[in-house]
């Protein structure tokens, strides 16, 4: 409902739910058990789209608003964790970290720690590639990535068609497909357990032919 692109600006709440809630209803009106991820930071969003059947709260904010927590123990529902340096109008202006893969495990495991005291125990964690990193900072976490698994919680991953693929490779938004899937094929062999991508049918495949390599007798 709000756009998370760098430079975007924020919306209302009310916007927000006009542009989230007749989609999530219609979704589930469709398909009764699909389960839906709500994008948000707003504890009022957030409470709206669970009352109407969606079941994660992707807050890419890192609950910057405390409520969110409340919001998700009220409804048994599994948070998203994602670190972000400042906000999406003024993340990409000039990124700093001392290490960034260190500042990044450091902010996701304090973050998981206060959301379990509170009483949120369903929590995915998301490095945030792209959301306020150079294309270095992106690339050293996912080189990374493993060591984020020490934290043992699912790790979520979104790499698809993002600026390092196109900086890195200078490529044009419609051309990053290939490498995308590559970047998911690595962090899925890193540790990755969720990848967010534009094509769901190549992330599919990602995941069961890495179960296939895991487990060749699933084939039988």
């Amino acid at each position: 409902g709000e756009s998370s692109r760098p430079g975007a600006s924020p919306v209302s709440v009310e916007e927000e739910i006009d542009r989230t809630i007749p989609v999530i209803e219609n979704i589930l009106n469709q398909k009764k058990d699909a389960v839906i991820s709500i994008d948000t930071i707003k504890p009022e969003v957030a409470e709206l789209a669970l009352q109407r059947g969606a079941k994660i709260i992707n807050d890419i904010s890192g609950f910057t608003d405390m409520r969110l927590l409340d919001v998700a123990k009220k409804y048994a529902a599994t948070l998203v964790i994602m670190h972000m340096q400042g906000s999406p109008s003024t993340m990409q202006y000039d990124p700093k970290y001392n290490n960034v893969v260190e500042d990044v495990y450091k902010f996701l495991y304090e973050k998981a720690e206060i959301a379990k005291s509170k009483g949120v125990e369903q929590l995915i964690l998301d490095p945030g590639i792209g959301f306020g990193k150079s294309v270095e900072d992106n690339f050293m976490l996912l080189k990374n990535l493993k060591k984020f698994t020490k934290l043992q919680l699912p790790i979520l991953i979104g790499v698809s068609k993002k600026s390092l693929i196109g900086k890195s490779l200078n490529l044009p938004l419609e051309k990053r497909k290939i490498a995308s899937v590559i970047l998911e094929t690595v962090s899925t062999n890193s540790g990755a357990k969720i990848i967010r991508t534009h094509n769901v049918k190549n992330g599919v495949q990602i995941k069961s032919l890495y179960n296939y390599i895991n487990n060749p007798s699933k084939l039988a």
